[in-house]
């Protein structure tokens, strides 16, 4: 590291010895919070469903509201916590976040549902990258960095485990208005303890003005491609204004791609996206997520509904999933990535996810666990969680200083637009090859127990045909990684992080919720 480099990064060492340990407690916190959301209100949605009287083809925005606005307001919320301050930023989602949850528990109506997620999301996408980008200066020393990031990733995987369980307990032993509360003391302690703890570094914050045609067009661009799914469900795919919906979205985002070429102060700087491999890994973990997030919507319904599962059931049967993920990152994907290419390791793990996906094409009513589903899952996990863990370290390799962050954000972004777009999508995909089954077969059924028979059938024969879309797009983030994804060992290769070109590792784990 040259002279000037290291002189530059001394404040930032110093600033950040006192309480940057504490500080990583407060913001594991809030990330375990983040991802404790996602899982619990998967496990509550059935119960949720009926007490508010949503519909089956607006079940899906319980999740699509949060993560649509999550994965589109992303870069926009990293830009806000250059401009205001980490710290600020950091504190301020955690209070808006905790208050959505406080509205999305007391929720009467679907539409009220609805608003808080989006709420939810909102917040979440200014908590996200403020936390990510405040452990990057606090912690500057590589080792100490790797470890800091090791653990805030471990928490967030864990986390994903502990809210499939407390899901579980809680929409069964409480009510399903509690997988919303619960986030609030979480918030309370996390934003105090930020508030009294954390030193944000002198000097950090990007003062160019805000991207505001950017923010827009992205957006309102994310929003009309996930309601043009959704209104696919209700009225088909030839529908007018659905084909509208998917035109406008065509429309708004490459008027996004022009605009970002012209702006001085691009939301996305283009030349972060145009890159071959980061390209490769955004693109690959979007279609990767698009087939999990959908197919996590089903496999709920699948033992609740289906299996009959009691919610505290159904958390504990996701368990093996997580475990292989947590497997899969830790042991093969963190072991392997500095010894072979990322995409011998990616490809693969993809490959692997969709023989586990595969598996679970052949579900039927009363399908044992543990030969079909267990399976399944773990290798679902295991494929996932070694893709992962090298795409997360190559998502910013090569970056310049001043795009680390945006980078950073744009993993997050391709996994939440991936999730909206995925539940939405294989929803409407479910729901057709229902509707379908149900008016070919119903005639035959003669009494009442054979039409519920038929309609379950029905359900879970849209529930697999939708799992093989799922099964196609994990092969295709397998294709897309072989083919673009040409970089070296991640782990051997390091990231220009000064402008005197120092260089050191800025990957940033990201765990997808």
């Amino acid at each position: 590291m040259s002279e000037t480099a290291a002189k530059a990064r001394g404040p930032v060492e110093q600033t950040g010895d006192a309480n940057r340990w504490k500080a990583l407690v407060f913001i594991a916190l809030a990330q375990l919070m983040v991802v404790l959301d996602a899982t619990i209100v998967n496990i509550a949605l059935p119960s949720a469903q009926a007490d508010l009287g949503i519909s089956d083809g607006n079940r899906q925005w319980v999740v699509t509201a949060y993560a649509l606005a999550f994965g589109g307001l992303l870069l926009f919320g990293g830009r806000i916590a250059d401009l205001w301050g980490r710290k600020r930023a950091f504190v301020i989602g955690l209070t808006g976040f905790a208050a959505a949850s406080a509205l999305g528990g007391a929720a009467t109506t679907g539409a009220m549902m609805f608003g808080a997620r989006a709420l939810q999301g909102v917040f979440g996408a200014m908590l996200a990258p403020a936390a990510l980008s405040l452990l990057a200066v606090m912690f500057t020393d590589a080792k100490e960095r790797a470890k800091a990031f090791g653990i805030y990733g471990a928490i967030a995987g864990g986390g994903g485990a502990v809210g499939f369980i407390l899901g579980g307990v809680l929409t069964e032993y409480l009510d399903w208005r509690w997988t919303f509360f619960v986030n609030i003391p979480f918030a309370i302690v996390a934003a105090l303890g930020a508030y009294f703890v954390i030193r944000e570094p002198e000097g950090g914050r990007n003062r160019n003005p805000l991207d505001i045609p950017g923010v827009l067009l992205s957006t309102l661009g994310l929003v009309s491609l996930v309601y043009g799914f959704t209104r696919a469900e209700s009225d088909g795919w030839g529908d007018s204004l659905t084909v509208g919906l998917f035109i406008a979205s065509a429309v708004l985002l490459l008027a996004f791609v022009v605009t970002e070429s012209k702006v001085k102060a691009p939301l996305l700087p283009l030349r972060v996206i145009t890159d071959r491999n980061r390209g490769g890994i955004y693109l690959s973990l979007g279609i990767a997520i698009i087939a999990m997030f959908g197919t996590f919507l089903f496999l709920t319904y699948y033992l609740q509904v289906i299996n009959g599962y009691s919610p505290i059931k159904t958390g504990f049967a996701f368990l093996p999933m997580i475990a292989g993920m947590m497997i899969g990152s830790t042991q093969i994907g963190a072991r392997l990535m500095t010894r072979v290419p990322a995409r011998a390791l990616m490809g693969p793990g993809f490959l692997v996810a969709a023989v586990g996906m595969l598996l679970m094409t052949q579900l039927e009513i009363g399908s044992s666990y543990a030969s079909t589903i267990l399976p399944s899952m773990l290798l679902l996990g295991l494929g996932m969680g070694t893709a992962f863990m090298p795409a997360m370290s190559l998502a910013t390799l090569g970056v310049e200083p001043r795009d680390a962050g945006v980078a950073s954000a744009m993993v997050n972004t391709s996994q939440q637009v991936g999730g909206a777009i995925g539940t939405a999508l294989l929803n409407t995909i479910a729901a057709s090859a229902t509707t379908a089954y149900i008016k070919d077969h119903i005639a035959g059924a003669t009494s009442k127990s054979q039409a519920q028979l038929v309609q379950m059938q029905g359900a879970v024969h849209g529930y697999t045909n939708a799992i093989w879309i799922a099964v196609g797009m994990l092969v295709l983030a397998a294709v897309v990684v072989l083919t673009l994804v040409n970089a070296g060992r991640p782990g051997s290769t390091t990231v220009v992080g000064s402008e005197e070109g120092a260089e050191d590792e800025v990957a940033v784990p990201v765990v997808a919720h």
